[in-house]
């Protein structure tokens, strides 16, 4: 039996105090929401919540909500549904059919990390299982509903759903949550992406709602470029004087896509000697055809300027890889060329395989092009690790590593500021998530000096009032 509370309050089951593992939990005297459903990423302490039982019964969850289709925002989902949630997962069509192909592929890598680890004994557990497999996220995948923008859909009992653009990655929306009991809206922004993103267009401002919780993953970094492209000239160019490769982990999904932009007009511009560029992830091909598409139908997502113009995300000598021995024949190639592959904080996929070819080279550049949680390999490689574990194995860091910040799709600190000062009514309370501690404390100040408001930033398992 479900006890339900005397007035709605959320809990805080993940990105509490740490960027990853998204997971609000709403519940209601008639209800209960889960909004987002992520994986923890990073540190071994924090993957292992991923194996935790859930905090609450799956099965007593009514409804399910879901940002944008980054991995630490759905890549729970499988499970909680392996374990027992039958509700609908509610989203916008593109982050439906983009959490499908997350999901999916983050199944596979799970049982191939897992098959791996059992065949080369470096697993401290016997036999190494998955968390989840893909025929758990096709079943996910199944349950997922497409929520119209900027109207009202009734989700569960006295409990209606609201998308605004949040701007982050194509289909990513803030969430906000009406309810029928006069109690003031909720107002969950998802990841917002910055003002010249260079496909999207930038994050609705937030409707007015009494409770907002945010994200902060850059609430501590102030006047981020706003735009990483010639800085990633540079780097390419004087990888191609040393003859070597140029390895850039990327999100599969948008920052891949930002990328191939910034290559196109470095190329068009002569700033970058023309070489072969690869696009190594099965993940990342998807997607971009999914962003393929909207460029060339015109979504309502994307810029005025870009729509119409698929052609911008082909930076020339591009080839998009299909098949495991594509991915291998990448070896046989003379440098300098680039070659772009998922995941984008190294913690697993094909690029690996590259970072353990390269990583040795000193004529190579491994360039980090977005946020690096803590203990992910690509924090490490950030931090000036010399050497690095991948597959069991030490391999030495002595090929040149690089930092573009510029080409985050997540907002800076002034930018959340601006975005949370945007509403027609300030809320009732702010609530900082999605953000390691130095980041919300900071975030947490510059609010308080600009909009004279508290932030609130609750722990894990932690709760608040409505």
């Amino acid at each position: 039996m479900t006890i339900r509370p005397d007035r709605p309050l959320i809990t805080f089951l993940g990105a509490a105090r740490t960027v990853t593992g998204s997971k609000f939990l709403v519940d209601t005297p008639r209800a209960r929401v889960l909004v987002d459903c992520g994986l923890f990423q990073g540190p071994k302490k924090l993957r292992q919540r991923n194996w935790a039982e859930f905090p609450v019964d799956p099965a007593s969850i009514d409804a399910a909500a879901i940002s944008h289709a980054h991995l630490d925002h759905v890549g729970y989902l499988p499970a909680l549904v392996r374990n027992g949630y039958t509700g609908s997962i509610w989203a916008s069509e593109s982050t439906g059919r983009l959490a499908g192909v997350v999901m999916a592929d983050s199944g596979r890598i799970q049982v191939e990390d897992a098959r791996r680890a059992n065949k080369k004994g470096y697993s401290k557990h016997t036999p190494a299982l998955p968390l989840y497999t893909e025929r758990d996220a096709m079943a996910a995948s199944a349950q997922f509903r497409v929520a119209p923008w900027h109207s009202s859909t009734p989700i569960a009992d006295g409990i209606s759903l609201r998308l605004t653009r949040a701007g982050h990655i194509l289909g990513s929306a803030s969430i906000l949550l009406e309810f029928d009991d006069g109690t003031a809206p909720l107002h969950i922004s998802g990841d917002l992406g910055r003002p010249f993103h260079p496909v999207l267009d930038p994050p609705d401002p937030p409707p007015a709602a009494g409770t907002v919780v945010m994200e902060t993953t850059y609430g501590d970094t102030e006047q981020l470029e706003e735009d990483g492209t010639a800085e990633l000239g540079a780097v390419i160019a004087r990888t191609a004087e040393r003859g070597g490769a140029v390895v850039i982990p990327a999100f599969s999904i948008d920052r891949t896509e930002v990328i191939l932009v910034a290559l196109r007009t470095l190329t068009e511009a002569g700033a970058i000697p023309k070489m072969p560029v690869f696009l190594d992830s099965p993940m990342a091909r998807s997607a971009l055809g999914f962003y393929l598409r909207a460029v060339a139908e015109s979504h309502h997502e994307i810029r005025d300027d870009i729509a119409g113009h698929p052609e911008i995300f082909d930076p020339g000598d591009l080839t998009v890889t299909e098949s495991v021995d594509d991915s291998k024949a990448i070896n046989r190639v003379e440098p300098p060329y680039i070659v772009i592959s998922a995941s984008g904080m190294a913690t697993g996929g094909r690029v690996l395989h590259h970072l353990k070819r390269e990583l040795p080279n000193p004529a190579s550049t491994v360039t980090l092009v977005g946020y690096q949680a803590g203990g992910t390999r690509g924090a490490r490689l950030l931090n000036g690790e010399e050497e690095i574990k991948i597959h069991g194995k030490w391999y030495p860091v002595r090929a040149e590593i690089a930092s573009v910040p510029a080409f985050s799709v997540h907002a800076d600190r002034s930018e959340l500021i601006d975005w949370l000062a945007s509403a027609p009514t300030p809320p009732d309370q702010v609530i900082g998530v999605h953000g390691d501690p130095e980041a919300l404390e900071s975030f947490k100040e510059a609010v308080s000096q600009r909009l004279s408001q508290n932030v609130l930033t609750p722990g894990q398992g932690e709760s608040i009032l409505l």
